[in-house]
């Protein structure tokens, strides 16, 4: 059942073809202190093959143009590179590199790989009340050809449109170490299907996708945030692989 609630999940934030959007990125220290930071992200799905992502930092100054890219694996780990304009290399991540800070926020290279359903493990373990209906709770463990940091992921998924609300993270010595909250969530209308060919002659239904405006992880070791404030989401852009997501397209970033 497990597999069946992520599955649906998956069908039903797919067939745009590709995303782009902005972001703002806040850092926050123990004590509260923040640093903001600005990124552009783009997405290319890939059904057949994983999808295509990469992140590019436009601020602060000392990092601009410095990106990640992940190219997506249906049953392995995801390739990734990361790109230093200050030293004009592009750089493969190691797999057991991909468990420590992105650029210092809350999130690893591994929350930023591509999430295919397949390199999984799901169990169900109930329904309760969320917000205001109730979430499907559902664990999902690395598969065998994963090197994680994680043992063991919970998600919050609610019943009515299958968004993932919450994530807890727990480590390999099964202890939760972090906590991500996807919240103010924006419903889309991507593209149109052909018209029906039934006698009603009205249009097929529209692809609604929904995307949360803010997403917060919450490091409960260190006591550190990181926020993502999402913005100008834009699908269906024209973006492929060659010119726009890969190891070359890198070094144009800027």
């Amino acid at each position: 059942r497990g597999l069946a609630i992520f599955t649906e999940a998956d069908r039903r934030q797919s067939g745009y073809e590709d995303m782009q959007v902005s972001l703002v990125m806040t850092l926050r220290n123990r004590k509260g202190a923040a640093v903001e930071r600005e990124l552009d992200l783009k997405q290319l799905e890939v059904p057949a093959g994983g999808d295509k992502l990469m992140v590019v930092f436009n601020t602060p100054k000392a990092i601009r143009g410095t990106a990640l890219l992940s190219h997506g694996q249906i049953t392995r780990e995801d390739d990734q590179w990361l790109y230093l304009p200050a030293l004009k290399r592009v750089k493969k991540i190691a797999s057991r590199n991909r468990s420590g800070p992105f650029l210092g926020s809350e999130f690893s290279y591994e929350d930023l790989s591509t999430q295919e359903i397949a390199k999984y493990s799901y169990r169900y373990l109930r329904t309760e009340a969320c917000g205001e209906g109730s979430c499907f709770v559902v664990e999902r463990r690395p598969g065998p050809n994963l090197y994680s940091g994680y043992l063991r992921q919970l998600f919050w998924i609610d019943e009515r449109d299958y968004r993932s609300l919450k994530v807890e993270y727990f480590n390999r010595g099964d202890r939760l170490t972090k906590t991500l909250v996807s919240s103010d969530f924006e419903s889309f209308v991507v593209g149109t299907a052909d018209e029906a060919t039934s006698e009603s002659d009205e249009p097929a239904a529209q692809l609604r996708i929904l995307k949360p405006a803010r997403m917060l992880m919450t490091n409960h070791v260190t006591g550190k945030s990181t926020e993502l404030v999402w913005n100008n989401f834009r699908f269906g852009t024209g973006l492929t692989a060659e010119r726009d997501l890969s190891t070359t397209s890198l070094r144009r970033v800027r």
